[in-house]
């Protein structure tokens, strides 16, 4: 008797599985140490005590993604995801670290606190799938790629249009001079196209891991032509320990921990997007309990982020576009990249090489990659009934509009209340709770499941 083994189950042989793991790693390397980056200079650390942020967060995002993607009784929805620190706490936790009642012993306490309140409400969060019915997940789906698509774009143009400096002790703007500089745009498209060429002309394993060539390559011709730079490299050490409280026992204050749980409530809401792309793009469905067990997952990464020196967890929506690349839905591939994360953690020297690439590298693979996205939910809404239901239009016009707000308009809520901008600023969130909201006034609540979902995406690909 053959027993079938579902493709996300599958475990691939080792060097594959090193392979596709590293490939995660790379794609989501930017954004994971970027947080740590930002928090470490606003509270004017001295340069040893950011890179053991750094090597702290990247130690913790490999222990969380292996609680994801293994699973544990009740944690962990075993799907290919790979966790990250949230951007979305950046905001709140600046705000912390100016404040010298709260600073970063302050910071890691409402980040415990968070994780704990998250294990707590994550059934209650999953509860919510029936307010999400095709048209809604192809809406969500469809923003959350239009919002990483400016992350890819920045990328490639070097960076952010504008950085985040601490200057006599306040967080200023100052223009980037590298940005959309011609030598690092023609290295961008240069990734590009030799993904696609791979994805065309590759046959296979080859195919799979074109991201990565893809990657390789541009850093290559980077460290050629100067761009890339091996001095962090050099000095780094070669091992360190990354221990639970390091620096210190954390404190716990009301207002910062309020805020901090705000956050994970909007970081939940969209994980459960990333867990529905996932969800179609696997082929596999999730239920209620599955997403209940995912957004536990988000929960104790925060816990132990704030146990390990760093900071709240979540889904990271960047690999999600990977696996549609890909097609690889193995979640034995991210197991892998949270192992690679782990030992990153504790070999500071590898972790400085792979810093070590340009934005401007990672700028191509992103542009492929978070379309992917996009496509995705694209997929998903043509198989919504839009002839004889006009109401679905709407629905989804007016939900990426709100969605595009954040991207397009950073500014537009600046007179509303400085504690509601966790939710404002968020293209995803604003794009979910219009497409819940206005799903429900023009359809109601029909009980969809992702079952649906996963069923109208593979009637899309069978025409």
């Amino acid at each position: 008797m053959t027993v079938t083994v579902n493709p996300v189950d599958e475990v691939l042989p080792a060097p594959k599985l090193v392979a596709l793991g590293l490939q995660h790693v790379l794609v989501m390397y930017a954004g994971a140490v970027a947080v740590p980056l930002i928090i470490g200079r606003a509270l004017k650390l001295p340069p040893e005590d950011v890179a053991f942020l750094i090597s702290a967060d990247l130690f913790a995002c490999g222990l969380a993604t292996l609680v994801q993607c293994l699973g544990f009784p009740g944690v962990g929805i075993r799907l290919p995801v790979m966790m990250g620190v949230t951007f979305a706490s950046v905001g709140p936790m600046l705000s912390m670290a100016a404040s010298p009642d709260i600073g970063l012993l302050g910071i890691y306490g409402s980040v415990i606190a968070a994780g704990i309140f998250s294990i707590i409400v994550a059934p209650f969060i999953s509860r919510m799938l029936p307010l999400f019915p095709p048209v809604v997940t192809g809406t969500i789906i469809l923003v959350i790629g239009i919002s990483l698509m400016r992350v890819g774009i920045n990328w490639a143009g070097g960076g952010l249009p504008m950085l985040t400096k601490v200057v006599n002790g306040e967080v200023v703007q100052v223009a980037n001079p590298n940005y959309g500089a011609l030598p690092g745009l023609a290295l961008s498209l240069f990734v590009m196209l030799v993904i696609l060429a791979l994805i065309k002309w590759g046959k296979g394993f080859l195919a799979n891991v074109a991201v990565l060539l893809g990657i390789v390559a541009g850093a290559v011709v980077a460290a050629g032509l100067g761009i890339m730079h091996f001095e962090k490299v050099a000095s780094a050490r070669w091992v360190d320990v990354v221990l639970p409280l390091h620096f210190g026992m954390p404190t716990f204050h009301l207002v910062p921990v309020v805020t901090m749980c705000i956050v994970m409530v909007v970081v939940m809401i969209e994980s459960l997007g990333m867990f529905l792309a996932l969800s179609d793009m696997t082929g596999k469905a999730v239920d209620q309990k599955d997403l209940a067990r995912g957004l536990r997952a988000d929960g104790v990464g925060t816990l132990l982020g704030g146990l390990f020196n760093t900071f709240p967890y979540t889904s990271f929506s960047q690999n999600v576009g990977l696996v549609g690349v890909t097609g690889v839905r193995s979640r034995w591939v991210t197991v892998a990249g949270g192992v690679i994360m782990l030992l990153l953690g504790l070999l500071p020297k590898m972790a400085a090489l792979v810093e070590a690439v340009p934005l401007v590298v990672l700028g191509g693979a992103g542009l492929v990659m978070f379309g992917m996205v996009a496509a995705t939910g694209a997929r998903i809404l043509t198989h919504v009934d839009f002839k004889t239901n006009r109401y679905n239009l709407f629905i989804v016009a007016i939900a990426v509009g709100f969605g595009l707000i954040p991207l397009v308009a950073p500014n537009f809520f600046k007179a509303l209340p400085h504690e509601l901008h966790p939710l404002l600023e968020s293209g995803i969130l604003l794009s979910a709770i219009v497409a819940v909201a206005l799903n429900v006034f023009f359809n109601g609540i029909k009980g969809a499941s992702v079952d649906e979902v996963v069923a109208a995406a593979k009637q899309a690909d069978a025409h």
